[in-house]
């Protein structure tokens, strides 16, 4: 895809949770976590702010403890790339109710905007497929976003995994809480447990 046409990250997470329902949103280290913040705030968004590469691995004991509802992780290529063995174990255990969602601009957006290893050789919907994955596609249009959506709803179609290939603009940070009692307390809450 040229660079011209790459999608633009607010607009695309946007598009993917406006009929988010009931689903828990999992999101990964730095600009994903302020796209997601940026959609709305939510009492079932978990942001990490921190633990590059654990994403999927949190979304992924998420979507088994809570197989009846739908798990979304949203993420960047580098995370990814730094997580990419949380791939296998999704492969192996297979959860119907989860997604992974890859925001790939081709760079280390958090260290200084360094080159990805996804901008040279690395494909992580080759990768996904590998590991056991087999709904793992790339996405390339606002339109096919828009259809892929409410997919997302689906908890015994999955696992899915997707990329999509976004622009690299740093934009505006947009803060939800950092604080992580706050956000572990109110997931629970919100899936109706009591506060640890």
């Amino acid at each position: 895809m040229s660079k011209a046409n790459l999608l633009e990250r607010r607009s695309v997470v946007s598009a993917l949770l406006s009929g988010r329902k009931d689903a828990v949103v999992v999101g990964g280290l730095g600009a994903s976590t302020y796209d997601i913040a940026a959609a709305g705030d939510h009492e079932r968004n978990f942001y990490l702010w921190g633990g590059m590469g654990g994403a999927v691995m949190i979304a992924l004991g998420i979507a088994l403890a809570q197989p009846k509802l739908p798990v979304v992780v949203i993420t960047g290529d580098g995370e990814m790339l730094m997580g990419m063995g949380s791939l296998a174990t999704v492969g192996l255990q297979k959860p119907g109710n989860l997604t992974i969602i890859v925001l790939d601009n081709e760079v280390y957006g958090e260290t200084g905007g360094q080159a990805s290893h996804t901008a040279a050789n690395t494909d992580l919907v080759g990768v996904a497929r590998a590991c056991g994955i087999s709904d793992a596609q790339s996405l390339t249009t606002m339109a096919e976003i828009e259809v892929f959506a409410p997919s997302m709803q689906d908890v015994a179609a999955g696992p899915r995994f997707v990329s999509i290939k976004i622009d690299s603009a740093n934009l505006e940070r947009v803060l939800a809480s950092r604080d992580g009692s706050y956000i572990v307390t109110r997931i629970r809450g919100a899936l109706g447990f009591a506060p640890i």
